[in-house]
């Protein structure tokens, strides 16, 4: 999910779907472009998105970002990129594709749930609001595009079970536009306040960790309903590490954490 500027030019608009619209898709293995879309990709992972895959696969959310992803930082952003690392073989196929398919598809990534639909924000700085968009972009080998079968952007997060991921990506996406303003400025992905952000953010295993054997909760406020939960449930945890984010780097505060004490680490 990306952040689109309010002045996007007509052709970027011109493929958002309206409310209610309806489009045509359907995919199967009977299809002649079935699992193309699953190569030489360049998949952007969401926080949500490794909690899901870490947990499908039994691993810790280190482990998952060391053997499966890659981490970049692109120049002109403050926050890295975390991408889906895809397979050492000719076709460059991603590494959870096998013969029968997708072999984590009830916890795949958020962007492959979705598909063909692609999700942004327009983020109007005069109302400082954001609106969520969706646009149909199939890409030109997909067949699904031509089955009979209809949906509207409802119906079909529906039936993928798209609603919890769009939820929390979005409110990811939000922080990131934080990252990409003058309020980011000095901040240094390099440094200490850099990586606790990272590892907050991406690493719900070392954030636990840090939040229940160090000071954490000494300085810091936790709404009690989300505390009760961050000694197993993940999803609350990232809703906690992104609260605490917008407060450590941009003194932002929320009704999920505030500080006891003025601070740093």
């Amino acid at each position: 999910m990306k952040y689109i500027k309010t002045d996007a030019p007509g052709n970027v608009r011109e493929n958002m779907l309206k409310p209610g619209e309806r489009f045509s898709f359907r995919c199967h293995p009977g299809i002649s472009c079935f699992n193309l879309c699953c190569r030489n990709l360049n998949l952007y992972l969401y926080p949500y998105d490794i909690i899901r895959l870490k947990q499908n696969l039994g691993i810790t959310s280190a482990e998952f970002i060391d053997k499966y992803t890659d981490v970049v930082l692109r120049s002109g952003h403050a926050f890295p990129d975390v991408m889906l690392k895809m397979a050492q073989n000719n076709e460059k196929t991603c590494s959870f594709l096998t013969g029968g398919g997708c072999a984590v598809y009830p916890d795949r990534p958020q962007t492959c749930r979705t598909f063909p639909l692609e999700y942004g924000l327009f983020f109007d700085a005069e109302k400082n609001r954001s609106e969520q968009v969706v646009f149909f972009r199939p890409p030109d080998f997909c067949q699904g595009r031509h089955e009979s079968a209809t949906w509207t952007t409802a119906s079909w997060e529906a039936d993928q079970n798209a609603a919890y991921y769009n939820r929390m990506t979005g409110q990811w996406a939000e922080l990131l536009r934080l990252f990409s303003t003058g309020a980011a400025s000095g901040f240094d992905p390099g440094s200490e306040q850099g990586r606790m952000s990272f590892m907050a953010a991406y690493n719900m295993d070392e954030f636990r960790e840090f939040i229940l054997n160090s000071s954490f909760l000494k300085r810091y406020l936790v709404k009690s309903s989300l505390r009760v939960r961050l000694g197993s449930d993940d999803a609350a945890l990232l809703t906690l590490a992104m609260a605490w984010i917008r407060l450590f780097i941009f003194n932002i505060s929320s009704g999920e954490i505030s500080a006891r004490k003025k601070g740093g680490l």
